[in-house]
């Protein structure tokens, strides 16, 4: 393609992102609130200069600084002043203007609870970075909370939830890695969400001796990294050998290209994982591109595919680099097939590829359609008034393993035996929940494509293959 030609395909994809209001009942629009919690009480400062202390909150202070109401304002700082009765009515009436609001339902669960018997676990998560995100994960942490506390508690004792904005920032996770370690009444971590702040913050947690449970953390070197920590999204590992799989399976094609990060662990995992995977199957990766470079150009990259003899396209993105993913769906013009990785499971994905991105394979941990006996996706619609995402799901399995094994010894190192046992279990949104030794969760991913449709809003949808 011309670079006139480039250019112009590009300014449509930018119109598209700014034009189109992300609309889907499924995937919700995003706020950001937090609070802190007097017992943390670092001086450390970090680059947007918010001390630890001020990026933690158990509900005195909102993280999500966008479009609060007064009913959560007046909540938040009734909890503050330990005004337990007020939170609680002024947290209801927000939740009853804005039901999809995973903080203010974390926030009144704690109110309820008071100044109570306890147990405790935080989350740890961009708010401040990626707030879309962030909140889908909140959304399956919260509802965990609100269901074990709704029916009676861990064993009669209410789960209190704590929230850490670390920005997905590695050096930030690491320091509220610190911080929660100090901090002897947590018992347990959901989080960090990238691959790299896991593993940054992974060190100190392992160190501690506290768990933590990544529900979107895919890395391959996140396997066997510490005892102590745990994922419930399944690894790189599986993703790729079921891309592969489809690749030259089902599509009957063996020569692909992978587009990736080099700046990130998460991209870089994915990308070397399917390399090895399409060799096993018979086929070769004739080349790479690396998203992150200055001189990139999606239009010279395809044109180089195509006179390699490629026949796919790996999409092995990440959330940095989603938007010259797009320009090479955009260029390619379904010209090539395209797989590509959960990073890629975005809304935006489907706004700004519309028809061009039509036929797109991607191999994620979870689909609402996926299971048809789980009875999650009907607890979380009647819950959030739609559909969640697959990050709301497995944050929601972090959190039961979590109550599971605060159920069998609420102590840190009752928690760590739990979850290693053989004989350990935990029904969740994507079934079963066990782990290997490596503390990789046990379970498939599911394969999806993009289609036309109208349950997303965008006249395009991820449907799952079966």
């Amino acid at each position: 393609m011309s670079q006139k030609n480039e250019t112009a395909v590009l300014a449509l994809a930018l119109l598209l992102t700014v034009g189109i209001v992300g609309g889907g009942a499924w995937w919700f629009t995003n706020q950001n609130s937090g609070d802190k919690i007097n017992i943390f009480t670092s001086n450390q400062k970090n680059e947007s200069n918010l001390s630890i202390q001020e990026r933690i909150s158990f509900g005195e202070k909102t993280l999500i600084t966008s479009d609060i109401a007064p009913q959560k304002k007046e909540g938040i700082q009734a909890l503050a002043a330990h005004n337990y009765a007020k939170a609680i009515a002024n947290l209801e009436s927000s939740l009853k203007l804005k039901r999809n609001d995973p903080e203010a339902l974390i926030y009144l669960n704690n109110a309820r609870i008071g100044s109570g018997k306890n147990y405790i676990i935080v989350t740890s998560l961009p708010l401040g970075a990626d707030p879309n995100i962030a909140l889908e994960i909140l959304r399956g942490i919260s509802q965990a909370q609100n269901e074990v506390n709704s029916s009676g508690g861990i064993k009669g004792v209410p789960l209190k939830v704590g929230i850490a904005n670390d920005d997905d920032n590695p050096a930030i996770s690491k320091q509220i890695a610190a911080n929660l370690v100090k901090n002897q009444q947590v018992l347990g971590v959901v989080g960090p969400n990238t691959s790299d702040a896991t593993l940054a913050a992974g060190d100190i947690y392992n160190t501690g001796q506290l768990v933590a449970i990544s529900p979107t953390s895919t890395s391959v070197k996140i396997s066997n990294f510490s005892r102590y920590v745990f994922r419930t999204v399944p690894s790189d590992f599986m993703a790729a050998r079921s891309l592969a799989n489809y690749m030259v399976k089902i599509l009957q094609k063996k020569n692909a290209v992978v587009f990736f990060n080099s700046q990130s662990n998460y991209s870089q995992s994915l990308k070397s994982e399917f390399v090895s995977s399409v060799s096993l199957e018979g086929g070769q990766v004739s080349s790479e591109f690396d998203l992150s470079k200055t001189n990139f150009s999606a239009a010279k990259s395809i044109e180089e595919s195509t006179k390699q003899g490629a026949d796919v396209l790996m999409l092995a993105a990440n959330a940095d680099t989603l938007d010259k993913a797009l320009q090479v769906v955009q260029i390619n013009q379904k010209k090539l097939s395209l797989l590509a990785g959960d990073d890629v499971y975005t809304l935006k994905t489907l706004e700004v590829g519309r028809e061009q991105a039509v036929g797109m394979v991607l191999a994620v941990p979870w689909h609402i359609k996926g299971n048809t006996q789980s009875d999650f996706p009907q607890k979380s619609r009647q819950l959030w008034g739609a559909d969640v995402s697959w990050r709301t799901a497995l944050a929601y399995d972090a959190t039961v393993a979590l109550i599971a094994a605060l159920k069998r010894n609420p102590t840190r190192s009752g928690v760590q035996q739990a979850l290693s046992s053989s004989d350990f279990s935990a029904n969740g949104a994507s079934g079963t929940i066990r782990f290997l030794t490596s503390g990789d969760r046990n379970a498939p991913v599911q394969l999806v494509k993009i289609v036309p449709g109208t349950r997303s809003r965008t006249g395009y949808d991820f449907e799952p293959i079966q």
